[in-house]
C-alpha cells in the first residue's frame, strides 16, 4: 500500500534547488489524439472506421485492414495487468531522478496491449483501470491503477508525478474579492494545501467576503492588484518562492457589445484585468515558478486561470467581455509553451455563467462557487490541462467540437 506523504521539512536556503528536467516529449503527429484526450481526462484510442478495430499505439493506417479511417474515440480504459517491472536506473535523467519507476503492460479489455506506467498499488495480475494523463513535458501517457481505489493512492510517487494535487503545497488566490475565493479557499484546505495566499486589491475598501476567507485554516490575506504591476512585483519578492499553485480568479465583467456601449472605459478595464492581468502575473510569479517544478513534495506544479466559456464563442450580450475572455485563452496556450520546458502546467477552468449581479439576467442554470471549487480541486488532483464547469461550459465544449461555425450562428443568431 501506499505511504502517505508527510508534510516536506523546513527548506535549507543553503542546498541548492533541484533543476527541472522533462520526460522525453517526442511523439508523431498521429498520436497528438492522445495528449489532447489527456488534457482532459479522457481515455480514448483509434478505433477504424472500417473494421471497428481498436488499435494502440496510433498510426496512420489500421494494422487490420490498412484504412485510413481511424478516429480517436472514447473506449473501455480496464483491463488485465500481464506483466511488470522495476525500474531502478535509466539513462533518462529524468526517471534516475524518481527511481524506482513501475512499468508493464496491460491487455485491455478491448483488444490492443498496452506497455504502460503502473501505480504503486496494483498486485501482480490484477485487473486495473488505465488513466490517461499529462507528464510533465505536456505529452499524453498512460498509468495502471487499481480497479477499487486504496488507502492513500493518491500519494503514489509516479501518480503526483503526473498530477497538480494541492496536499502540501501553498497556494495563491489572486482575487480575494470575488465571490469564489472563500469556497475555493476552503476546498483547498480540505484539499490538505498547506498554505493558502490571498491577494486583496484596495484593502482600506470594505470587502464583504474577508471575514468568512480569513475564517478558513491558512489563509493569510495580503495586498495584490493585477492591474499595478508594482504590486504584483513586491507581492512576487516577498512569497514568490512559496507559491506552488497560481489561481488567477481575477475577472472583471459588464454586460454588452461594441456598439452597445458607446465608449471603452469598460472594455478598458476588461483587458487589464483578464488579460494583461493574467500576463502580469505569469510575468511577476513565472520564472519563480519554473525553477521551482522539481523541489520535492512542494514543487510548483500549476498556473490556474479560471475563464468563461464565452472564451470559446462569443456571447453578444457579454461581447466585449467574452472578446478579453478570448485574449486570456489564447494568452494561456502561449505560457503553456513558455513554461513547458520547465514542466509547470497552465490549467484553464471554463465556466458559464456565474451566480453574481452581472449574470442576474441570464436564465439558469448558474455556476455557483462551489460548483467551481469542486472541479477545480478535483481538475488539480487528476492532472488536467481543461477544465469544463457546470452545464453551460460543458455543453458549449461538445458543440464546439461538433462544428465551431454552427455554434457560432447559434450564439449569435436572433440578436441585433
Amino acid at each position: 500500500m501506499t505511504q502517505p506523504l508527510t508534510p516536506p521539512p523546513k527548506k535549507n536556503p543553503q542546498k541548492r534547488t533541484v533543476s527541472p528536467t522533462l520526460p522525453p516529449e517526442m511523439r508523431s503527429r498521429a498520436s497528438m489524439g492522445l495528449t489532447a484526450a489527456a488534457a482532459e481526462g479522457r481515455f480514448m484510442l483509434q478505433v477504424c472506421g472500417e473494421c471497428g478495430e481498436v488499435l494502440y499505439p496510433a498510426r496512420d493506417a489500421c494494422s487490420n485492414c490498412l484504412s485510413t479511417a481511424l478516429n480517436w474515440q472514447d473506449v473501455s480504459p480496464k483491463g488485465q495487468l500481464l506483466a511488470e517491472t522495476t525500474v531502478r536506473t535509466s539513462t533518462n535523467l529524468y526517471f534516475r531522478e524518481r527511481a524506482p519507476w513501475r512499468a508493464g503492460s496491460v491487455k485491455l479489455d478491448v483488444g490492443p496491449v498496452i506497455i504502460c506506467h503502473v501505480h504503486g498499488d496494483v498486485e501482480a495480475n490484477a485487473r486495473v483501470v488505465l488513466w490517461n494523463r499529462l507528464d510533465r513535458s505536456g505529452q499524453g501517457v498512460i498509468l495502471a491503477m487499481p480497479e477499487h481505489p486504496t488507502a492513500n493512492m493518491e500519494d503514489d510517487p509516479q501518480l503526483r508525478a503526473l498530477t497538480s494535487d494541492p496536499k502540501h503545497r501553498r497556494v495563491l488566490i489572486t482575487d480575494a474579492r470575488n465571490e469564489n475565493a472563500p469556497a475555493i479557499a476552503a476546498a483547498l484546505h480540505k484539499a490538505g494545501a498547506s498554505m493558502i495566499f490571498a491577494g486583496e486589491s484596495e484593502c482600506w475598501r470594505p470587502n464583504p467576503i474577508r471575514a468568512e476567507l480569513k475564517a478558513v485554516p491558512g489563509v493569510e490575506v495580503l495586498p495584490l492588484d493585477v492591474t499595478d504591476t508594482s504590486s504584483l512585483r513586491e507581492l512576487s519578492g516577498e512569497i514568490g518562492g512559496k507559491v506552488d499553485i497560481l489561481i488567477n480568479n481575477a475577472r472583471f465583467v459588464r454586460p454588452g457589445g461594441a456598439l452597445s456601449r458607446g465608449d471603452t472605459v469598460f472594455a478598458q478595464k476588461e483587458l487589464e484585468v483578464n488579460y494583461l492581468g493574467q500576463l502580469r502575473l505569469a510575468q511577476a510569479f513565472g520564472p519563480g515558478m519554473c525553477g521551482r517544478t522539481a523541489d520535492g513534495v512542494n514543487s510548483a506544479a500549476a498556473f490556474v486561470n479560471i475563464l468563461s466559456a464565452y472564451a470559446l464563442v462569443n456571447l453578444p450580450e457579454l461581447g466585449c467581455f467574452s472578446a478579453s475572455q478570448a485574449a486570456a485563452l489564447s494568452l494561456s496556450q502561449s505560457l503553456r509553451a513558455e513554461f513547458r520546458s520547465s514542466g509547470l502546467r497552465v490549467v484553464n477552468l471554463f465556466v458559464g455563467p456565474t451566480e453574481d449581479d452581472w449574470h442576474q439576467p441570464f436564465p439558469p442554470p448558474k455556476v455557483l462557487p462551489e460548483a467551481i471549487a469542486r472541479d477545480l480541486v478535483k481538475g488539480l488532483r487528476d492532472g488536467l490541462e481543461d477544465v469544463y464547469c457546470g452545464d453551460v461550459a460543458k455543453d458549449m465544449i461538445e458543440r464546439f467540437r461538433a462544428g465551431p461555425k454552427v455554434l457560432e450562428r447559434e450564439m449569435t443568431m436572433g440578436r441585433g
